[in-house]
Protein backbone atom coordinates (compact mmCIF):
# COMPACT_ATOMS: atom_id res chain seq x y z
CA UNK A 1 0.00 0.00 0.00
CA UNK A 2 2.95 2.27 0.78
CA UNK A 3 4.54 1.97 -2.65
CA UNK A 4 0.89 2.69 -4.50
CA UNK A 5 0.98 6.17 -2.45
CA UNK A 6 4.65 7.14 -3.43
CA UNK A 7 3.95 6.04 -7.07
CA UNK A 8 0.60 8.06 -7.39
CA UNK A 9 1.57 10.96 -4.88
CA UNK A 10 4.99 11.81 -4.68
CA UNK A 11 6.54 10.95 -7.75
CA UNK A 12 4.04 13.69 -9.35
CA UNK A 13 4.39 16.00 -7.66
CA UNK A 14 8.33 15.57 -7.72
CA UNK A 15 7.79 15.83 -11.41
CA UNK A 16 6.39 18.82 -11.30
CA UNK A 17 8.53 20.57 -8.99
CA UNK A 18 11.59 19.44 -11.39
CA UNK A 19 9.45 21.33 -14.32
CA UNK A 20 9.02 24.55 -12.43
CA UNK A 21 12.60 24.25 -11.75
CA UNK A 22 13.23 24.94 -15.00
CA UNK A 23 10.54 26.81 -16.34
CA UNK A 24 10.88 29.75 -18.41
CA UNK A 25 9.54 32.41 -20.93
CA UNK A 26 10.33 33.36 -24.46
CA UNK A 27 9.36 36.70 -26.47
CA UNK A 28 10.22 38.49 -29.85
CA UNK A 29 11.74 41.59 -29.26
CA UNK A 30 13.34 44.33 -31.55
CA UNK A 31 17.11 45.31 -31.81
CA UNK A 32 16.54 48.24 -30.13
CA UNK A 33 16.16 46.47 -26.98
CA UNK A 34 18.97 44.34 -26.79
CA UNK A 35 21.80 45.77 -24.15
CA UNK A 36 24.75 47.23 -26.64
CA UNK A 37 27.07 44.46 -25.58
CA UNK A 38 24.86 41.36 -26.76
CA UNK A 39 23.84 43.83 -30.35
CA UNK A 40 27.82 43.56 -30.71
CA UNK A 41 28.10 40.13 -29.95
CA UNK A 42 25.33 39.25 -32.45
CA UNK A 43 26.58 41.45 -35.42
CA UNK A 44 29.92 39.93 -35.43
CA UNK A 45 28.93 36.68 -35.68
CA UNK A 46 26.13 38.03 -38.29
CA UNK A 47 29.06 38.87 -40.56
CA UNK A 48 26.97 39.71 -44.04
CA UNK A 49 23.62 37.83 -42.65
CA UNK A 50 20.42 39.25 -42.59
CA UNK A 51 18.69 39.20 -39.05
CA UNK A 52 14.98 37.51 -39.57
CA UNK A 53 14.25 37.18 -35.67
CA UNK A 54 15.48 37.99 -32.27
CA UNK A 55 13.78 36.21 -28.78
CA UNK A 56 14.76 36.80 -25.50
CA UNK A 57 14.72 33.75 -23.18
CA UNK A 58 14.80 34.05 -19.34
CA UNK A 59 14.57 30.77 -16.93
CA UNK A 60 14.84 30.53 -13.34
CA UNK A 61 16.91 27.89 -12.10
CA UNK A 62 17.32 27.16 -8.69
CA UNK A 63 16.18 30.45 -7.48
CA UNK A 64 18.28 32.27 -9.89
CA UNK A 65 17.24 34.07 -13.33
CA UNK A 66 19.18 33.51 -16.41
CA UNK A 67 18.21 35.64 -20.05
CA UNK A 68 19.89 34.20 -23.14
CA UNK A 69 19.32 36.11 -26.82
CA UNK A 70 18.80 33.77 -29.50
CA UNK A 71 19.17 35.86 -32.85
CA UNK A 72 18.13 33.88 -36.15
CA UNK A 73 20.17 34.78 -39.18
CA UNK A 74 20.24 34.00 -42.77
CA UNK A 75 23.10 34.25 -44.50
CA UNK A 76 23.72 34.77 -47.93
CA UNK A 77 24.03 31.61 -49.21
CA UNK A 78 20.34 30.89 -47.70
CA UNK A 79 21.55 29.18 -44.97
CA UNK A 80 20.13 29.77 -41.14
CA UNK A 81 22.49 30.05 -38.18
CA UNK A 82 20.70 30.65 -34.54
CA UNK A 83 23.54 33.29 -32.53
CA UNK A 84 22.56 32.37 -28.91
CA UNK A 85 24.39 35.05 -26.42
CA UNK A 86 24.02 35.69 -22.68
CA UNK A 87 22.92 39.13 -21.10
CA UNK A 88 26.97 40.22 -20.67
CA UNK A 89 27.54 39.84 -24.56
CA UNK A 90 29.17 36.56 -24.05
CA UNK A 91 28.83 34.32 -26.88
CA UNK A 92 27.25 30.97 -25.95
CA UNK A 93 26.40 28.91 -29.04
CA UNK A 94 26.02 29.52 -32.82
CA UNK A 95 23.75 26.94 -34.04
CA UNK A 96 23.74 25.94 -38.01
CA UNK A 97 20.36 24.80 -39.02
Amino acid sequence: MKKNILISVVLPAAMVLAVSACAGTEKKIQWHELPAPVQKTIADNAGAGTIVEIEKETKTRYGSTVTVYEAEVKKPDGKKVEIKVGEDGKLIEIDDD
